[in-house]
């Protein structure tokens, strides 16, 4: 999720805290427990600070390891150990560190739902999990958390009552989106005449709105289609086609093109040609928007193959279409 989604979420596991009695009877566990949720719901982020390397350092590694299972016991242990560190040994270290720890797991598995995906399973395997339940940013989760949040704040509701509320409904909410990604694909399936021969995977992807869909179609020949499903009704806008080009062979051997190929299962390949020489744009087809594919990886090369310069990251195209100008002139 969104970094702001994950702040809420820390100070309401703070809310729900109260639940538990011995946090609830000390002023100073509680301001414990609320650093240490709000601390834990933010840690696995902690990997954000590689934007300071580069781009591709940071999408390389943004939801791996610091995601990952072993992850989520160091977090838990290090920040606890902190906490008794700073409050001198004298907090109720299993339940301050039972709280960390849903802090960090809620921040790992809401990750997981949505189409980032992490890379929960390391070292074990590198694979990227996403289970496309949720969109990155969701609007339900976030106001329902602020409205309890102020609500607490503003000193009309008990924190004990109204955040245990609040996450049972968040759960059947979840529940409710699980259930709903499954019938809108077996829905899709229908509408498009079943799982065909030449058709590989059909994927969903969710957006703001929970009827409105990112489409998928996978095709065994390495295309896709792109479309959407709105209300019911399947429209198909694009065809993309992975180009063939020596470039595009060449091209992944660059450190921006291995992060990003690293990161994503559904990047097609484009080669420009140009006076100067070859540019090579990775797209990742699950995220469109206005006509377009802003995730891209770009590698400038001159006729002898030769590196000009290269990119990867979010852009519009007029901002690509400049920094291109930057390096090839």
């Amino acid at each position: 999720m969104d970094s702001g989604t994950h702040l809420v979420m820390g100070l309401g596991l703070a809310g729900l805290a109260c639940v538990d009695p011995v946090i609830a009877s000390n002023t100073t566990f509680f301001t414990a427990a609320l650093i240490g949720t709000v601390i834990g719901s933010q840690a696995p982020d902690l990997d954000t600070l590689l934007r300071l390397k580069s781009n591709a350092a940071y999408i390389r590694h943004h939801r791996g390891p610091t995601h990952s299972l072993p992850a989520i016991l160091l977090w838990t242990v290090l920040l606890t150990a902190a906490l008794q560190i700073g409050y001198r040994g004298s907090l109720p270290w299993l339940h301050i560190g039972g709280w960390v720890l849903l802090a960090v797991v809620l921040h790992v598995l809401t990750d997981l739902l949505n189409t980032y995906g992490t890379q929960a399973l390391w070292p074990f395997s590198k694979r990227w999990i996403s289970w496309n339940i949720l969109p990155i940013f969701d609007s339900v989760i976030f106001t329902t958390h602020l409205l309890a949040i102020l609500l607490w704040a503003l000193g009309g509701v008990d924190p004990a009552v109204v955040f245990p509320i609040l996450y049972l409904f968040l759960a059947v909410y979840t529940l409710w989106r699980s259930w709903l990604h499954r019938t809108t694909w077996t829905r899709l399936l229908r509408l498009d005449g079943g799982l065909q021969e030449d058709v590989a995977a059909y994927y969903l992807i969710p957006t703001l709105s929970i009827y409105d869909w990112h489409v998928l179609k996978e095709m065994r020949d390495g295309s896709y289609h792109v479309g959407t499903l709105k209300h019911g009704r399947l429209e198909w806008l694009d065809h993309v086609a992975c180009s063939d080009h020596p470039a595009v062979a060449q091209s992944k051997s660059d450190p921006s093109i291995a992060a990003f190929l690293s990161f994503t299962s559904f990047a097609c390949a484009e080669a420009i040609e140009h006076d100067w020489g070859v540019e090579v744009r990775w797209s990742d087809v699950r995220y469109r928007h206005r006509k377009q594919y802003p995730f891209v990886a770009v590698l400038l090369m001159d006729h002898q193959s030769h590196t000009l310069g290269s990119f990867v990251g979010w852009l519009s195209d007029d901002r690509l279409q400049k920094r291109l100008q930057m390096n090839t002139y």
